[in-house]
């Protein structure tokens, strides 16, 4: 099954900013495109958007002038449905309710041919669900595009219970025609992206509803530790608190309210109040005129230590040894298999986050994961107030020796860039095991669709088959009630031989 000729008609319903995105996207392709809104004269207004981002294309030589008026050409804005009768694809873009959905495709049946391929762009519905009301529901399939389309990469292709493979596999084909990278999903809730990115959202939330850190300094840690993009509380202002929160309420209430997505109280007070984002001018940073984004929480200087006794190789930080050495301070190495942690002169100890807390010990600080522990720039540390602050000077000195700075935030377990990454591993872990997508198309889906750093399966493989599984077992055990309890599918991960790979992965 190939992709749709390019002289096959293409429809858009919905002329919103995501409707545009994707008309202009099937228009630069080649197809001609009808585009169509239920609102009277949107449609034409629309149009003539989708026609001045083309003007502004040609002004940044992405597009020459004769392509530029050769789209504008294949551009129809209609004002019926009828008027969409021998489209080869039609793709919807309306709003986010079921009933809508359903009767619009329940239209469209009467209209186009047979063979035309549908296509729903919904992010949270279920596809299947969707395709329930129609007398043809093997034709459906999901077409998630990302915001802004023309810009954005990936497309989830997604195939609802019923959807004739022959379907799934030209809409696969004609998203790659169209210059997107596709990844076939089944229909889950929140398909791949939105169902794996919920820890990065809940975690940042979590930490902040326990008076751990402020959003400033969790971002900053996620941004200059993790080496995330964006950090989750300017993430979730820029995509809207509404949005996010919608999106999460959905995928919670789709998976019968398993707890480990379950929404943030605090997200919820913020869209209460109307703090909706950048859209509204406040959200959980202020954005109006001569507003200033707080500062994290950063350490004052502190001397480092004249030496650290290393036990084993620090397992995924194993890159800090060299970069110690480097910096002009003695490694005493003591001989462990799987030790993760550094003895400071004062006797405090310097521990990996693993899932356990500060309190729980005599005088130990944990710092936290990094993506490159040589590019971070901020490293954070947990203390808690039976750590001497020998331990939290000596400790805080040593990173700063290697030229981080160093936030301090309360006793977490887990602490931030960690807690974060090994949930996001569990879940790609268990959508793996359940059949929604293949690991190449999983790690894909989460670096193109939300730009992190890593694919989490990637990431996983890199941290040792054992470290993100460990990390959540000992964060369940001190936070029950299922947030954070791995998954099956990772148990059985974890505690594989590894025989068949070639070890540890």
């Amino acid at each position: 099954m190939t992709a749709l000729d390019l002289s096959s008609p293409v429809a858009v319903v919905g002329a919103g900013i995501m409707g545009q995105g994707i008309a202009q996207v099937a228009l630069v392709a080649g197809h001609p495109v009808r585009l169509y809104d239920a609102a009277p004269g949107r449609a034409r207004e629309a149009a003539a958007a989708i026609g001045a981002r083309l003007d502004r294309l040609v002004e940044k030589e992405r597009l020459t002038g004769a392509d530029r008026d050769a789209a504008r050409a294949r551009l129809s804005p209609v004002g019926d449905l009828a008027e969409l009768a021998g489209c080869a694809l039609v793709v919807e873009a309306v709003v986010e309710r079921l009933d809508v959905k359903q009767a619009l495709f329940r239209a469209l049946e009467d209209v186009v041919p047979a063979d035309c391929l549908l296509a729903t762009n919904t992010s949270s519905l279920s596809v299947t669900a969707v395709a329930g009301a129609l007398e043809q529901p093997g034709r459906l399939v999901g077409l998630h595009f990302f915001n802004p389309a023309p810009l954005m990469p990936l497309v989830e292709v997604v195939s609802g219970a019923v959807t004739d493979v022959a379907s799934a596999t030209r809409a696969y084909e004609t998203a790659r025609a169209w210059g997107k990278t596709p990844v076939a999903c089944a229909d889950t809730p929140g398909f791949l992206v939105n169902r794996l990115a919920r820890p990065f959202y809940s975690e940042a939330f979590a930490l902040f509803e326990d008076q751990a850190a402020d959003p400033a300094t969790i971002d900053a840690v996620l941004r200059e530790s993790g080496g995330f993009r964006m950090g989750a509380f300017e993430l979730t202002d820029l995509i809207g608190q509404d949005v996010n929160e919608s999106v999460t309420h959905s995928v919670w209430r789709s998976f019968f309210r398993d707890a480990r997505f379950t929404p943030s109280l605090a997200q919820r007070r913020l869209v209460e109040s109307g703090r909706l984002g950048r859209k509204t001018g406040r959200g959980w940073y202020e954005y109006g005129e001569g507003a200033e984004r707080p500062e994290p929480h950063t350490a004052d200087p502190a001397s480092p230590p004249a030496y650290v006794v290393a036990e084993g190789g620090l397992g995924p930080a194993g890159e800090l040894l060299p970069l110690i050495r480097a910096a002009g301070i003695e490694v005493r190495e003591e001989p462990e298999d799987e030790g993760t942690r550094l003895t400071l002169p004062g006797g405090g100890e310097l521990v990996l986050a693993d899932g356990q807390t500060s309190v729980e010990f005599q005088d130990v600080v944990y710092f936290d994961l990094a993506l490159d522990y040589r590019r971070a720039t901020r490293i954070a540390l947990s203390a808690s107030q039976d750590t001497s602050p020998r331990t939290l000077a000596e400790a805080t000195g040593l990173f700063q020796a290697l030229g981080k700075k160093v936030s301090v935030i309360g006793d977490a377990p887990g602490m931030i860039v960690a807690r974060t990454v090994a949930r996001i591993v569990d879940l790609a872990h268990e959508a793996l095991a359940k059949g929604v997508a293949t690991e190449g198309d999983i790690d894909t889906a989460m670096r193109l669709g939300v730009s992190y750093p890593l694919g989490p399966l990637e990431w996983g493989r890199r941290l040792g088959r054992h470290w993100a599984y460990s990390l959540l077992e000992d964060l369940h055990e001190r936070e029950p009630g299922g947030r954070c309890a791995p998954s099956l599918a990772h148990y059985r991960h974890a505690h594989a031989s590894g025989k068949r790979d070639g070890g540890a992965s």
